[in-house]
């Protein structure tokens, strides 16, 4: 389930919040570097590296151990899960980013640059959207394996 949770701000500490602005903006240096040496189309391949991502993959994981450890659950492997969905929304975000810099690529040297970017915009989300629902419906993805026996009863605790 898609939604927003305002504590979910609150229980993010400054030093998460700098780990991902720092890891950001060091990606976004390198590929200025990178663009500046060797031009603006090696320099663009850079700029899609999910910056964010890594950070905020461990925070996940990171927070929903700590949230099973309150009950006095392990909670590693439903950090990892979280972690993983995580990745697969990120996966399904960077097919639309495609479908946004194809368009971009496309239409920039014909058209309004402010309204080739909106339209990318919305392009992206668009594609991103879709295929979170296809994902939601099961038209492609991962097959949940089922555990039985005791195999199950070893993971219920986690």
């Amino acid at each position: 389930m898609v939604e927003f949770r305002i504590s979910a701000l609150k229980s993010t500490r400054p030093s998460e919040y700098l780990a991902r602005f720092l890891f950001g903006g060091a990606a976004t240096v390198l590929a200025g570097i990178i663009a500046k040496h060797y031009g603006a189309a090696l320099g663009g391949l850079f700029l899609a590296f999910p910056a964010i991502f890594p950070c905020s993959a461990t925070l996940v994981e990171s927070h929903e151990k700590k949230r099973k450890r309150r009950i006095g659950k392990d909670g590693t492997r439903r950090g990892r899960m979280a972690a993983s969905l995580d990745a697969a929304g990120a996966a399904l975000g960077a097919v639309g980013l495609v479908a946004f810099a194809a368009l971009l690529w496309y239409l920039l040297p014909r058209y309004n640059a402010a309204l080739v970017i909106a339209a990318a915009t919305l392009v992206w989300a668009a594609v991103s959207v879709a295929l979170w629902h296809l994902r939601r419906k099961r038209v492609f993805g991962l097959r949940v394996i089922q555990r039985t026996g005791a195999h199950a009863r070893q993971f219920s605790n986690r």
